[in-house]
């Protein structure tokens, strides 16, 4: 449908639209990815073929990548990835290596060819970090072991992703414009423009970024401009050399990512990248040719439903291997059970490379669709999931999941389970206060923060499952004075002191809570007399807070009137 209209009413029609459409989603509860490509289905070619009226689209869309691959690199310092460790480390390896084979094998079985199942293969690996962070804070699970566990294996996800786009970019230029490839020559090249480029990185992070940094960090309007400079000029440099936009600003925000603007910067250019994106999402939709994708839907459901259910079962596999619970393994692979925007970024950069056509494009466009749409249904449901599958995932569950035992001989003044946030800092007090404590927590790992905090000495660590009914009669509950559940969860507290009772515990038992309607769960089992009382720790610290303002108010006054 051609309109009279220039490129900037044309662009302003556009986001018109995808304001529109993406209040539509929002109300749906699906993510507005999901709504912007829609935006570009019904703006492209299939549609009012608006799309190629407004040249200015393609040039924000390759902005807004620009400012998301630098965001990436300024979330990724060093000592941020030292911090990731062997957990998340080997869980983001092994799914991405099962996770490409299986997606290689299915698209093969398919009638692919090897390149193309291979993209595809590897396309699929990668999870969707702002959809994962968005649905696990909305459920309140980010600080769980299994959103833990999720949030490291992204974090190794994205450094994969790059390290696939620099070898792409890097190897593929010279292919893409069908010049014959010479592998000495191109491998000087790349030997040669790469190391001037990350020595002058280097150079720059180590002596003149932090000094320019405190100049320009003095007005935030000229931080952000400097920012976006920043980003765009180091990713224009990367073209010119050959090694595309997206390594750039990658390396770009690396550069900044070890100092202490970091987070200024980053809060400054969300709004900005949220904004960008858009116009890449609308520009991916419109290219999508429905004709060629088509005869992919088949392939798409095949790699859909192995994406959705066959994540859980990769992660309970190495999970397991690990010696985490299986319901800790389905519980973040069912967070990650979708494809994310650099899988799309990922497959229109090998489109570009001419390494897969248009169809496999739309093939990987419509997994996302699906998976993204399936996932934003099953994270917020992930518990009650998870609850209906706990006999099965019992029995999947290794018999003896850490060596680490607690003799019935020894004594322990409290028993806590759970050393998240609250957690660890109670037991701080507990054994600032003298009493020496067993901590129960299904974290396998959970003996390393104990460690580190210098606690050893008056805190043991003990692995059980807070769920399992029989796991308190394994505990040295005669001698202790008083039992602590940080665990937020309503039901698992419920099982746990009723489960501590029968095993024969007689000490006060306290279960945390983040929320008031969660407080009054609790409301029969105080009568009965099973719980012995509820720990507020977000309402006892704002308590806490305003009994220190007023201190200080009172303080005021007298200094005031003396």
């Amino acid at each position: 449908m051609p309109l009279e209209l220039d490129t900037f009413g044309i662009t302003g029609l556009i986001l018109v639209l995808a304001a529109a459409v993406a209040f539509i989603a929002h109300r749906l509860r699906q993510p507005l990815i999901i709504g912007f490509i829609v935006v570009g289905v019904i703006v492209g070619p299939t549609g009012f073929d608006w799309v190629h009226q407004a040249e200015a689209l393609d040039l924000f869309a390759e902005i807004g990548i620009a400012i998301l691959l630098f965001l990436v690199g300024l979330k990724l310092d060093v000592n941020l990835i030292r911090s990731v460790g062997p957990v998340a480390l080997a869980t983001g390896i092994g799914q991405i290596v099962v996770t490409a084979v299986a997606g290689f094998g299915i698209a093969l079985l398919f009638g692919l060819d090897l390149v193309a199942a291979a993209v595809v293969g590897v396309a699929i690996t990668f999870s969707s970090t702002i959809i994962v962070v968005k649905l696990l804070s909305d459920q309140r699970q980010l600080d769980e072991l299994h959103g833990r566990v999720a949030l490291g294996l992204l974090i190794v996800q994205d450094v994969v992703v790059i390290v696939v786009m620099i070898v792409l970019t890097s190897l593929g230029t010279g292919a893409a414009e069908g010049a014959r490839l010479d592998v000495g020559a191109e491998a000087l090249r790349i030997l040669l423009g790469g190391g001037g480029l990350l020595v002058g990185i280097a150079v720059a992070m180590r002596w003149v970024l932090p000094w320019l940094l405190d100049r320009v960090a003095t007005s935030a309007e000229l931080l952000i401009v400097w920012s976006v400079a920043w980003a765009i000029g180091i990713a224009a440099l990367t073209d010119v050399l050959g090694f595309s936009i997206e390594v750039g600003a990658f390396l770009a925000g690396f550069a900044l990512a070890s100092t202490r603007y970091r987070e200024q910067v980053h809060a400054s250019l969300i709004g900005l990248r949220d904004f960008l994106l858009l116009f890449f999402f609308i520009v991916l939709g419109a290219e999508l040719d429905f004709a060629a994708i088509g005869a992919q839907v088949p392939l798409a459901i095949a790699l859909s439903i192995f994406v959705l259910v066959g994540s859980p079962i990769i992660m309970i596999a190495i999970m397991s291997a690990m010696g985490y619970p299986a319901r800790v393994g389905f519980l973040a692979g069912l967070a990650i059970a979708q494809i994310s925007e650099f899988s799309l970024i990922l497959i229109a950069l090998t489109r570009d490379l001419s390494l897969v056509d248009d169809s496999v494009v739309g093939l990987v466009t419509l997994v996302a669709l699906i998976t993204i749409a399936g996932s934003s249904y099953l994270i917020p449901y992930a518990i009650p999931i998870a609850d209906r599958l706990d006999p099965w995932l019992s029995r999947l569950q290794r018999r003896h999941l850490r060596p680490a035992s607690v003799e019935s001989a020894e004594q322990y003044d409290a028993i806590v389970f759970g050393n998240g946030r609250f957690g660890s800092q109670l037991i701080r007090e507990l054994v600032a206060d003298d009493c020496r404590v067993l901590l129960v927590e299904w974290d396998p790992f959970a003996e390393v923060a104990v460690t580190d905090a210098a606690l050893d000495a008056r805190v043991d660590v003990v692995f059980g499952d807070a769920r399992s009914p029989e796991f308190p009669e394994t505990l040295p509950l005669a001698h202790a004075r008083f039992i602590i559940s940080t665990v937020p969860d309503v039901d698992t507290n419920l099982v746990l002191a009723a489960a501590l009772r029968r095993a024969g515990a007689t000490c006060p038992i306290a279960v945390t809570v983040h929320t008031d309607n969660a407080a009054h769960a609790y409301r029969q089992a105080l009568v009965d007399e099973t719980i012995s009382t509820v720990l507020h720790p977000f309402r006892d610290a704002a308590d806490d807070a305003l009994e220190t303002l007023k201190r200080l108010e009172a303080a005021r006054v007298t200094d005031d009137e003396a």
